[in-house]
């Protein structure tokens, strides 16, 4: 079983999609009028503007980004150090990290536009944290 793709719900698709094309450096996989989609390796991101989603979810309810956040996408990189400096070039602005994690791991996260978070991370050694 694997996931094929999330779909992440948001108030302005130009600002987000702008975000994702530079935070990330990957061209919009597919868009429409209401979504832009990205693809990691082998998982899709959609980016889907708010009434949409409310047609996509109903009769569920569409949280605002200000209730706070219930997950975090975690991407893995080699270097967590080097890619918060590329972000930072990239006009992204951490959320916090680097830091080296109790469980072995050096983490560092930011947000998209519009709220979601996001996580670099690498293993280290359980001695470096």
């Amino acid at each position: 079983m694997s996931v094929d793709a999330i779909t992440l719900f948001v108030e302005d698709l130009e600002l987000s999609k702008s975000f994702y094309q530079n935070a990330f450096g990957i061209p919009v996989f597919f868009e429409d009028e209401n979504s832009a989609v990205f693809k990691f390796a082998n998982t899709l991101i959609n980016l889907l503007k708010i009434p949409a989603a409310h047609d996509l979810i109903e009769p569920g309810l569409v949280a605002t980004p200000g209730a706070g956040s219930r997950f975090q996408l975690t991407i893995p990189v080699p270097d967590v150090d080097a890619m918060c400096t590329e972000l930072k070039a990239r006009g992204v602005e951490l959320l916090n990290g680097p830091m080296n994690r109790a469980w072995g791991v050096r983490t560092a996260s930011f947000t998209d536009p519009s709220g979601h978070i996001w996580e670099i991370a690498q293993p280290v050694s359980r001695r470096e944290g």
